[in-house]
């Protein structure tokens, strides 16, 4: 009965991880708001290593359509301008000597459909590996010797459930975020 416990929690603990994974992808996303995750994935050359953004600098949004970013140290200014140019993100970094204004263009039509597609992709492979940890936990569960029929049914029925929720989750969290995207 352990080995079957250990299993489906293995499995439960696999899908929620698929889900934290969704969500951080979709931050990433930019829906026309600006936010300081936009900037997430910018790496800085700091002193020769390459340094997230957030690790440097102050990233803020003083409203809907402007991201600033207030390095720590004034010298870093043209490096994150740089790295933000880099980041092939679209956006078009203004510098004033003390920080770097960011202006967050409201995105067309076209392109909000563009995020929208890439969002239900990146909901599709959260899918996937929740599809992968069910046939996993499955054929675990099949392996176990010392294991009645009956239980092992129960088991898979358990890994089922939590396939189920899990994809009713993604499916929530997707639509959620197509709405934000969508949202003019």
């Amino acid at each position: 009965m352990k080995e079957i416990n250990f299993i489906i929690d293995s499995a439960k603990e696999g899908m929620d991880n698929a889900l934290v994974h969704l969500e951080k992808q979709l931050r990433i996303i930019r829906a026309g708001k600006a936010s300081p995750a936009m900037l997430s994935s910018v790496m800085v050359d700091y002193y020769g290593s390459a340094t997230p953004l957030s690790q440097v600098a102050n990233v803020n949004t003083p409203d809907a359509r402007t991201i600033t970013v207030q390095p720590w140290e004034k010298n870093l200014i043209q490096e994150i301008e740089k790295a933000i140019m880099l980041a092939n993100l679209g956006f078009n970094p203004m510098n004033n000597g003390e920080s770097i204004i960011i202006n967050v263009p409201a995105p067309t039509e076209e392109r909000r459909r563009e995020l929208a597609k890439q969002a239900k992709g990146e909901a599709e492979d959260a899918k996937v590996v929740v599809r992968n940890n069910r046939k996993e936990a499955n054929n675990e569960i099949k392996k176990l010797d010392d294991v009645s029929d009956d239980m092992k049914k129960d088991a898979e029925a358990s890994v089922q459930v939590l396939t189920d929720d899990a994809v009713k989750k993604i499916d929530e969290i997707y639509a959620l975020k197509e709405k934000d995207i969508m949202t003019v």
